[in-house]
Formats: structure tokens, C-alpha cells, sequence
């Protein structure tokens, strides 16, 4: 009989993933509160802290230090002699006066998908959203988009998420043989700025739902990208795509049933001259199912947030786009997670 003493495995990773929580958590309520913006002004005790966020003596440290010994603070002395300062990432990302702030989509996991995400199992066996519609709810992006402040939060939350995919994406595709470019729910317009800033010849178009334009426009305006980036409003699902050399999708295709994503990539094949490309970035699970974690964790995500939305792999955009008329597929790894699959026409 085997004894404990020749097991070689342990239950580490079991238990850092299933308390996995903690972590997040702890993150998420710094972020929440301010935490790292204030300390992006200055350098601070813990009893500073104390006084500007409103909390107690009792965990005040253990809640500190856990955010340093995470990596997300600096501390030099320690409990009442500590001066505490933001890491550099945290101070560049999770400062909200930095526009390189990336807080906005963590702030909505905290107070909209943390409480969400324990419904996770009703969502798996009835198959439906587990959001704010499951008790009768507006959508959330329904009330985003009926307020013009709150858009425009959004968006640049979502931009700056995707603002690394979108920088490598403009500087590794090859652009020469193009010249015109549409984003197809293109939000705040980042991706077309980015390949408008890092590809001088290319005219780009940054197309999504009238609400956005005016955030949209502001974007590109303080850019000083207009002679080169325009703003176009309409719903994809209904009216077709503006005609352009490439169509690219970030984030887009993940949001819809397999019956959507189809008319998309459908509409896009339309919209594109021979030899044009369709390029779509998102999180792509990998053939196998078996590594790209996030992927697979995002497309569970879809089953919370949406009714028929999922995350897809490589193999399962060929063969749509395939169906569409397309005569090839690659992918491009991107940041982290993300990728783009790239079908040609």
C-alpha cells in the first residue's frame, strides 16, 4: 500500500486556485477604493491610509501587506513605522488619473462579475445569463449606453485593456498591400488610431452604435487623427460594413451565438475586395482546449454576462470563415492571452 511519504504530489495548486479569491479580492477592494491613486500623489503610513480610505484599526495591515507581499505595493519599516508606495505597474495601470488606466474594467469585476460569477453553477445547468436580466433588470450595457458619462468610461476602460493587443497588432501586420481599414464595433476608436498613428498610409473607419460616436469622435479628435481616422455609427448586425481593404473585430465576435458570429464574418467577406483581410482579436482557446486558461474562463464568462455569447478557438473561426468564402486562416499571438485570426478573402 502506498504511504503519503512516496506521494510526489501536493495540493498547492489545488488550494491556491480554489482560495484564489482571496487574492483577487483583496486586489479588487484596493482598487475600488482608491487606493493605489492615492498613493500614486504620494507616499503614505498606514495611518494616512486609514484617515483617507475610512477604515478600521483591525485588518488594516494584514490588508496592506497583503497587497505588498502580492507585488502591488512597496513598504519600507513595517506595521506603525511602514511608509507605503505603489509598485511600478500598479502605479501606471491602477492610478486613475493616468491615462493608462486599466481600473475601470476591474472595477466593474468587482462590483458587477464578483457577485455574479457565484451563480456560475445555476448558469451551467440552466444556460442562462446569471447578470442583472436574470432578476428582470435592464442589461447593463443597455443603461451604459443610455448615459453618455458612463460610455465614455467604458470605452476607455475597454480601450486601455485592449490598447497592448492593439499596439502590437498595428506594428506586426504587415500593412503594405493595404490602405483602408474598418473596425467593426470599433468602441472608442483605439484600434484605428493605433494603426493609423504606426501606419501612415492607412485610412481608417472606426464604426459602432450612435451612442459611441461622439466619445468615438472626442477620442480621435485629441489624437489629431481625423484627417486619417473617421467615425461611422450603425448597428453591424442589421446594416452592412463599410467597405475597407481589412475589417478588424476586437472583443466583438465572443459576445454572440454561433448563428451571429457567422453573419459577422459573413458581412465582413462582403465588405472586403479580393485578397482583403478579415482580422478579429479576442482571447483565442487554443485547438486543443487545454492551455489558453483565460480563454476558456472568459467563455464561461459569456455564459454569465450574455445569451448565447462564447469564446471560440482558431479552428472554430477557420471553418466559419471558411463556410463565408474565405480561402485561408492564420493566427497571430498577440499579448498574454489574446491573439488574432486572420482570414483572407
Amino acid at each position: 500500500m502506498e504511504t503519503f511519504k512516496n506521494v510526489k504530489v501536493d495540493p498547492s495548486k489545488i488550494m491556491q486556485i480554489g482560495m484564489g479569491f482571496f487574492a483577487s479580492k483583496t486586489m479588487l477592494t484596493a482598487v475600488n477604493m482608491g487606493l493605489f491613486t492615492h498613493l500614486a500623489k504620494a507616499d503614505l503610513t498606514g495611518q494616512s491610509i486609514k484617515e483617507k480610505l475610512g477604515l478600521h484599526n483591525r485588518g488594516l495591515y494584514d490588508f496592506l501587506d497583503s497587497l505588498v507581499a502580492l507585488g502591488f505595493l512597496k513598504r519600507t519599516g513595517i506595521k506603525e513605522t511602514a511608509i507605503y508606495s505603489n509598485a511600478e505597474d500598479t502605479d501606471l495601470f491602477l492610478d486613475k488619473n493616468k491615462p493608462s488606466y486599466i481600473g475601470g474594467m476591474l472595477e466593474m469585476a468587482n462590483n458587477r462579475l464578483y457577485p455574479f460569477w457565484n451563480n456560475l453553477e445555476e448558469g451551467l445547468k440552466t444556460g442562462k445569463p446569471q447578470n442583472e436580466t436574470k432578476t428582470g433588470e435592464a442589461p447593463v450595457f443597455e443603461a451604459i449606453y443610455a448615459d453618455q458619462l458612463r460610455l465614455k468610461e467604458f470605452l476607455s476602460a475597454m480601450g486601455g485593456i485592449q490598447m497592448g493587443n492593439f499596439m502590437m497588432f498595428s506594428k506586426m501586420f504587415d500593412f503594405t498591400n493595404y490602405h483602408t481599414l474598418c473596425d467593426a464595433g470599433g468602441a472608442g476608436g483605439y484600434l484605428a488610431a493605433q494603426v493609423a498613428i504606426n501606419n501612415q498610409h492607412m485610412r481608417c473607419v472606426t464604426f459602432d452604435l450612435p451612442p459611441v460616436e461622439p466619445v468615438a469622435r472626442e477620442n480621435i479628435n485629441m489624437m489629431g487623427l481625423s484627417d486619417r481616422v473617421s467615425v461611422q455609427s450603425g448597428d453591424f448586425l442589421i446594416e452592412d460594413l463599410p467597405k475597407a481593404d481589412i475589417i478588424t473585430m476586437g472583443n466583438v465576435l465572443h459576445d454572440w451565438g454561433t448563428k451571429e458570429k457567422k453573419t459577422l464574418i459573413k458581412k465582413a467577406y462582403e465588405a472586403l475586395p479580393q485578397g482583403g483581410a478579415l482580422v478579429v482579436i479576442e482571447n483565442i482557446i487554443d485547438d486543443n482546449r487545454s492551455e489558453n486558461a483565460f480563454g476558456l474562463m472568459m467563455s464561461l464568462n459569456m455564459n454569465i454576462e450574455t445569451p448565447e455569447g462564447f469564446d471560440f478557438s482558431a479552428a472554430d473561426f477557420n471553418a466559419w470563415a471558411k463556410e463565408s468564402g474565405f480561402t485561408r486562416t492564420s493566427v497571430m499571438s498577440l499579448t498574454g492571452p489574446s491573439s488574432a485570426v486572420i482570414a483572407i478573402k
